[in-house]
């Protein structure tokens, strides 16, 4: 398996287990790990699309991304 292809196979199986995980009560929606693991995952396969470019999927995971910043930024600041 190439670079490229581990880097988005890990970014999917994060937010895949991300997902499942706030599923079984074990990840809440509203803190910042969900947000985080999201963010790192729509990142990775970002990365991966560098090498092998797909419009619709950068623009699906940069959406995710952006929402996932947007999520950690009102995480934290409702922590302060």
């Amino acid at each position: 398996m190439s670079i490229p292809n581990l880097l988005g196979v890990i970014g999917s199986v994060t937010i895949a287990i991300t997902y499942f995980a706030n599923l079984q009560g074990m990840v809440k929606t509203e803190g910042w790990l969900y947000s985080l693991l999201n963010f790192a995952g729509a990142s990775l396969i970002l990365l991966s699309l560098y090498w092998a470019w797909n419009l619709p999927a950068a623009v699906m995971e940069g959406f995710w991304a952006l929402i996932s910043a947007y999520g950690l930024i009102r995480s934290f600041r409702k922590s302060s």
